[in-house]
């Protein structure tokens, strides 16, 4: 099985720019209630994130400038994808490790999260993450 869901948005616009308009319960959108939108952006270079998992929340991640590297981890399957399109959005799952790599210099990576922030919902520790994902 695929960890790489992606959902893509429908891009409207004409002569003077596009909208990207994100939307919950319609076909083709983000499959939760958005709790909580953030924001990575002026990531230096070499510099990679995430390394975690979380026990509950979900997420959709959009590069809407830029690119970087996802990695994603279910304890079995690890795969990458590039994060390089603003009509495009990757779905994680729960229980799904992830790590952002190869920011580019002008990246911002929008994410809506199911959730709000929790810290007890985070597993850092990828061992840790491994013992609970295989049971």
């Amino acid at each position: 099985m695929s960890l790489v869901k992606w959902i893509d948005f429908q891009s409207l616009g004409d002569e003077r720019g596009s909208l990207v308009a994100v939307e919950i319960g319609m076909e083709k959108a983000v499959p939760f209630d958005i709790k909580r939108v953030y924001y990575i952006y002026h990531t230096e270079q070499g510099v990679s994130r995430g390394y975690h998992a979380h026990k509950n929340l979900k997420q959709v991640a959009i590069c809407v400038t830029g690119k970087c590297r996802l990695v994603l981890d279910d304890g079995t399957n690890r795969e990458e994808v590039w994060l390089d399109c603003p009509t495009k959005g990757m779905v994680i799952e729960d229980m799904v490790w992830r790590e952002m790599h190869d920011f580019s210099k002008n990246c911002v990576l929008l994410v809506l999260a199911s959730e709000h922030y929790d810290e007890s919902d985070y597993i850092r520790d990828y061992d840790d993450f491994l013992r609970q994902a295989i049971q």
